[in-house]
């Protein structure tokens, strides 16, 4: 049984991920979804740090193509060790 989506592809789609403030995680995320869309521009990722300034949500807009190609990027993402949160 095929289940659908209710998502009209292709589709700009936010995702929203939290982690650790520091140097590398916004590279390593950014990393992550340029596997997933590799066409993803600079001004698709906006951050927001914390109020403590110890994590940092990064909300990534990606053009999505299908279900499949939003699910591996979930799976990848929250198999990351260091990402605490991805919406």
């Amino acid at each position: 049984m095929t289940e659908e989506s209710p998502l009209v592809f292709p589709c700009r789609f936010p995702i929203k991920v939290m982690g650790p403030a520091d140097e590398t995680f916004e590279a390593e995320i950014v990393a992550i979804f340029r596997r997933h869309a590799p066409d993803l521009g600079e001004a698709a990722v906006s951050r927001r740090p914390s109020r403590t300034g110890q994590y940092v949500g990064l909300t990534v807009v990606v053009e999505a193509r299908s279900r499949e190609q939003l699910d591996a990027l979930y799976c990848e993402l929250t198999a990351h060790p260091r990402v605490s949160m991805c919406l």
